[in-house]
């Protein structure tokens, strides 16, 4: 959770033209792309223009830049780069099987994006009042329908309907402050 607000506040300072934030971002991100990199490409010296590249693109870009999770867009950089390295080159066998290794990493670079979304919202759910956390769970989880949660807990349709609302307001306003969705 505080790498989340950590990284929201360098983005911000980031936007502001902060050079203090960039260092910081590049300091924390960096070596990370260019070993990823490396791995996949094995030329250290194309990689490094690679990782360049990410980082004056994103202080030239800084204030026009709608990131919502730092890691994955500097990651979702350097696999396009890669990608189109091996676009513009002739592509060997070993370097098809790369482009599937980048192909995956995306996938799991989703799935990690899913995971930490499905952190944060059961903590949203944890921190809900006990009866508003329950008639959500049996809601969204138990895949029951108001009117059975209403007969199951001996409470009105609205009550049920209200508790519910009540849980998806506050868990959308969590996602909204942490940036990971659209404030409505």
């Amino acid at each position: 959770m505080h790498h989340i607000n950590k990284s929201v506040e360098l983005l911000d300072k980031l936007r502001k033209g902060d050079n203090r934030a960039f260092e910081e971002i590049y300091n924390t991100y960096a070596e990370d792309l260019l070993r990823y990199g490396i791995n996949i490409l094995r030329k250290r010296e194309v990689v490094e223009d690679m990782v360049h590249n990410i980082f004056a693109d994103l202080w030239k870009k800084r204030s026009q830049l709608e990131i919502k999770n730092l890691r994955s867009y500097l990651f979702q950089a350097i696999k396009y780069q890669i990608f189109n390295h091996f676009r513009s080159n002739k592509l060997s066998q070993e370097d098809i099987g790369r482009i599937n290794i980048i192909d995956l990493s995306i996938n799991i670079s989703k799935d990690l994006e899913y995971e930490e979304l499905e952190k944060i919202i059961s903590a949203c759910i944890g921190k809900l009042p006990n009866r508003c956390k329950e008639i959500f769970i049996l809601s969204r989880y138990h895949n029951k329908s108001h009117k059975e949660i209403a007969a199951d807990l001996d409470i009105s349709i609205q009550a049920v309907k209200n508790q519910i609302s009540k849980a998806i307001g506050v868990i959308r306003e969590v996602l909204t402050q942490k940036e990971l969705i659209a404030a409505s």
